[in-house]
């Protein structure tokens, strides 16, 4: 285990870029007028975040170096063209977000992935048995998979977030209807906390946290090989379920030829410990989270929105960044 990152260096603490005045207005356009029309202007604002955002930029081309040589395909490394594409399929997804929470998706425009029917637990859990956990990730569009469950199964579905760093995308969240998600903040896991989460798994509700985002207090973290380099990921979603005994599952939703495919697998039946062994469980864990993320980032290589130095060892800000 490490501790924390620094601050100073912390993704959630990235001061949030962009006028909330200019979100509010490219939203509103959407809305009205159609995502066609806003096609030239979302351009133009892509287009300024790139330029500007050399972060940004860097950690793009960072991810997608490592991306071409841990895969051995050389069409996966990093060109100007693939780099802004990751910048406009992000744009585009959060256009996706507003269009989820405004009702123009439907559940029939929507693929299902779940070989092992995890969807059918999930709504079982609703009368009968204790509820689970997703760990989702910041790999495609997660808020289609939210809304499917709590707008179109009803299912209880409560999601941990860090919603302080992206507070004006969240207002607009707020306006288009988001508030009907049941958003727990998390900043640690403490006692008050885990037994609040206690609860409401005995009562049959599921719980979806992301298991590639560290956070910024408390938030001890695990060192894997992710792309064939040392990376951090969090500690705290694979504590949560050793510690509350319940079954893990894997969710991801990816845009695939103008699509969505939401993929639900399972992942860990019985995570629990032996004494002493509460580190090297959780470490296993994450290794297998983070290989099969890996693969996933394959099917989708544009689609990993992490717009800064994930694998945060010596030398990571500017490595690759040339």
């Amino acid at each position: 285990m490490t501790e924390p990152l620094t601050q100073e260096r912390h993704w959630a603490v990235q001061k949030e870029r962009g006028s909330f005045i200019l979100m509010k207005f490219t939203a509103t356009v959407a809305r009205r007028l159609g995502r066609r029309a806003l096609a030239p202007l979302l351009y133009l604002i892509v287009l300024y975040f790139f330029v500007s955002g050399r972060r940004a930029r860097h950690s793009v081309q960072q991810y997608q170096t490592r991306l071409a040589a841990w895969s051995n395909r050389p069409t996966l490394r990093p060109r100007l063209r693939s780099v802004f594409g990751q910048f406009m399929a992000f744009a585009d997804c959060l256009l996706d977000r507003l269009d989820v929470w405004n009702g123009k998706l439907r559940l029939e425009q929507v693929e299902l992935h779940d070989p092992s029917g995890v969807r059918e637990q999930l709504l079982q859990s609703q009368s009968s048995g204790r509820g689970q956990i997703l760990v989702c990730t910041h790999l495609g569009n997660l808020d289609v998979c939210r809304a499917m469950a709590e707008l179109g199964e009803q299912v209880p579905l409560n999601v941990l977030v860090h919603t302080h760093h992206v507070g004006r995308f969240n207002r607009l969240l707020g306006e288009a209807g988001e508030h009907r998600m049941r958003l727990i903040q998390v900043s640690e896991l403490d006692t008050a906390l885990m037994l609040d989460l206690s609860q409401r798994i005995d009562r049959g509700e599921w719980l979806a946290i992301a298991g590639d985002r560290v956070p910024l207090h408390g938030g001890r973290c695990v060192t894997v090989n992710f792309l064939g380099h040392a990376a951090p990921f969090p500690q705290g979603p694979w504590l949560m379920a050793g510690l509350l005994r319940c079954p893990v599952n894997l969710i991801c939703c990816l845009k695939v030829d103008g699509s969505y495919r939401i993929h639900l697998e399972p992942f860990l039946d019985t995570p629990t410990w032996e004494r002493g062994q509460r580190d090297a469980a959780i470490q296993g864990w994450v290794q297998r989270y983070a290989d099969r993320l890996a693969q996933r980032c394959l099917e989708a290589p544009q689609q990993w929105f992490n717009f800064y130095p994930f694998w945060q060892t010596p030398n990571a800000e500017t490595e690759d960044a040339r």
